[in-house]
C-alpha cells in the first residue's frame, strides 16, 4: 500500500494535498505535479511512502531542480514509485543511451540467453541498500540530516510533525 502526499508551504503555514500518482511514470511528471501545488513558487514537498518499507521526500524550491532522499534505495527500487526517484543521476550511473536499448550488442540473438559464465548486469547496476540522495533536505525546515536518517516506520508523520505541519499531512491520510 503507497502513500503519497504534497506539502505546500504558504504564508499561512502548510497546505496538504493527498495524491495519486496513477499518471505518473518519471521524476519529470511528479515534479511537474508538485509545482502545480506551489503557492507563489514556494517550497512543495512530495511524500511518497510504502507502508514501512521505504519512504521518499522530493522537495522543489520555485525553478530549481528537485531535491531527492529515498530511506532506502534496494526496497525503492522494488517498487514502480520507488523507480520515479531512483534516478540516473542519484544513484551515480551514466544516463542509458537510448540507442543502446535497441540494439542488441552482446553479440546474442534476442531472445538467446548469454552465455554461462556471463552476468547481464554489472556490480554497476546494482541498487545500494539503505538511505540514497540528499540528506540535508530538510535541515533548514528543523530536521538534521542525521534524524532523517534515523527515521523508519511512520516517518512521514514524524517528518510533518518537526516541520509543524503534523495535523495537516494527518488530515489527508
Amino acid at each position: 500500500m503507497y502513500f503519497a502526499a504534497l506539502l505546500a508551504r504558504t504564508e499561512d503555514g502548510w497546505e496538504a494535498s493527498d495524491t495519486e500518482l496513477d499518471d505518473v511514470e518519471t521524476l519529470a511528471d511528479l515534479t511537474d505535479l508538485a509545482r502545480q501545488a506551489s503557492v507563489d513558487d514556494d517550497t512543495v514537498l512530495a511524500f511518497i511512502e510504502q507502508e514501512d518499507a521505504w519512504f521518499g521526500v522530493v522537495r522543489l524550491d520555485g525553478e530549481e531542480d528537485p531535491r531527492i532522499y529515498v530511506s532506502d534505495a534496494a526496497a525503492a527500487a522494488r517498487s514502480s514509485y520507488g523507480e520515479i526517484l531512483l534516478t540516473d543521476e542519484l544513484l551515480g550511473r551514466e544516463p542509458e543511451d537510448d540507442l543502446d536499448s535497441l540494439v542488441d550488442l552482446d553479440g546474442t540473438e534476442d531472445g538467446e540467453p548469454e552465455s554461462e559464465g556471463e552476468e547481464s548486469a554489472t556490480d554497476d547496476d546494482a541498487v545500494p541498500p539503505g538511505p540514497i540522495g540528499d540528506s540535508g533536505i530538510l535541515e533548514d525546515l528543523g530536521m538534521s540530516s542525521k534524524e532523517l536518517m534515523a527515521l523508519n516506520g511512520d516517518a512521514l508523520n514524524e517528518i510533518a510533525d518537526v516541520l509543524g505541519c503534523g495535523e495537516v499531512l494527518e488530515a489527508v491520510r
